[in-house]
């Protein structure tokens, strides 16, 4: 036998007497306790009874049977009100807004796009490429307009739908000509982008982001094709430039305006203590405000993430680029050096990166370049086989010892920060110098003199 407390639901009715607590046993119907309402409300008839949401309670079933639980609240009602049907579009239009979502979406898209652009392009049919052209124009207009939910997730994705536009409609096979593609296809998503942030009410970080990665990608792009430069110099110069990004990123990020600021001294003035001279040596006291603060905290987070992003992207598509068109050995020795070294520095600068993602995407960074470098060397002209063995052995050391260091307590220390911080200055000089023999500046000069 059950006990006395299972044996009873406490329950609420809401009805035209207004509201009673009742407690009554699970096996009583819904009949029994609507004769008992009406009874200790004293209202004429007996009501009947439905859930909160509007469903009616079976007669014949017992409260235990009819899901009803100890602290539901039943209403008392003269009539049946059957629950709203809620369509589809409604409950979209309802629906919460989940910025982590939409981001997840707006990404896959951004790929979507990127895979159609190069279909179309290698697809060899005008119908088809000038089908995914004006499609992926229209999104990339379409998501830049202020209307509608998650306008900043559909902000931060129409560039990429322009950029993809612009390389569908303008790739032809040839190695030669892809530095100039990809240079319309830059200025592109930097023209979407600064339409976006024309048309946005507020300041749009990542389009700020899009403008200058597009208009970067334009210039080291543009510049050699107009000057009959070799390719390489393109991805010499942008595999470089995401390099020293990835360092200037944060200054550029942390900006506070001189309007949040608030000077404790100035606001203290009054009409005595105006005609006293100030003292030197004081030190004002200056406060953020704490809203002001946020607001900065959230635009720089942004920032950098974009910045990763665009870092990522850019170090993904052009260290490849840069050793294949390495077709002299000379050359060839350079740029492998430069991807070496940026992909190092890369590994070394996002330990100083506090944002998890921006750390994360920046190490992904690294490890592309790496990954691309490997490959090159396992694949590429002038790889024997001792050598890459030997590389192989070298990388699988280089990654035993960071995995020993991370493991410990080793990047938590001082004498570890600031070795690190060396290993990154010198990754990044040796960049610089493997840039100049990678772009072919170091043979045409040793030609020259020759």
């Amino acid at each position: 036998m059950p006990s006395s407390a299972d044996a009873t639901i406490a329950v609420s009715i809401h009805g035209p007497a207004g509201v009673l607590d009742l407690v009554v046993p699970a096996g009583a119907t819904s009949v029994d306790v609507a004769r008992e309402y009406a009874k200790q409300a004293e209202v004429p008839g007996i009501p009947l009874l439905q859930t909160a949401l509007g469903q009616r309670l079976n007669a014949a079933l017992p409260l235990s049977d009819a899901d009803v639980q100890a602290g539901d609240v039943l209403v008392a009602t003269t009539g049946v009100h059957r629950p709203h049907r809620v369509t589809l579009l409604e409950a979209a239009k309802n629906a919460p807004e989940s910025p982590a979502l939409a981001s997840m979406i707006a990404t896959i898209a951004s790929g979507a796009a990127v895979l159609a652009a190069w279909y179309a392009g290698r697809a060899g049919e005008d119908t088809v490429r000038t089908v995914a052209v004006g499609i992926l124009l229209a999104c990339a207009l379409v998501g830049v307009l202020p209307v509608g939910r998650h306008l900043r997730q559909r902000s931060a994705a129409a560039p990429a739908f322009a950029a993809a536009a612009a390389f569908a409609a303008l790739y032809e096979p040839g190695v030669h000509l892809l530095p100039a593609i990809l240079g319309a296809a830059g200025i592109s998503a930097a023209v979407v982008a600064g339409i976006g942030r024309a048309l946005s009410v507020g300041g749009d970080e990542i389009s700020t982001v899009w403008i200058a990665s597009g208009l970067t990608v334009f210039a080291c792009c543009a510049v050699p094709a107009m000057l009959g430069w070799d390719a390489r110099v393109a991805w010499t110069l942008l595999v470089f430039l995401s390099m020293m990004a990835a360092r200037f990123a944060p200054s550029l990020a942390i900006d506070v305006p001189d309007e949040a600021l608030l000077d404790l001294d100035r606001l203290a003035v009054t009409a005595w203590s105006a005609r006293d001279s100030q003292r030197g040596g004081r030190r004002g006291r200056i406060v953020v405000g704490a809203d002001a603060m946020e607001r900065l905290v959230h635009r720089a987070s942004r920032i950098v993430t974009g910045a990763s992003v665009a870092i990522l992207v850019t170090v993904v598509v052009a260290s490849p680029l840069l050793l294949h068109s390495a077709s002299i050995d000379l050359d060839r020795i350079g740029a492998r050096c430069l991807v070496f070294f940026a992909g190092c520095s890369l590994l070394l600068a996002a330990r100083s990166y506090r944002h998890a993602a921006a750390r994360a995407l920046l190490r992904l960074a690294g490890l592309g370049a790496l990954t691309a470098l490997a490959a090159h060397l396992v694949v590429g002209p002038g790889g024997p086989l001792l050598g890459t063995f030997f590389y192989v052995v070298v990388g699988l050391g280089v990654i035993a010892l960071a995995a020993g260091v991370a493991a410990g307590r080793g990047w938590r220390s001082v004498w570890w920060s600031r070795r690190a911080e060396v290993a990154e200055s010198l990754c990044g000089s040796f960049a610089f110098a493997a840039a100049v023999v990678a772009a072919g500046v170091f043979r045409r000069l040793w030609e020259m003199t020759s």
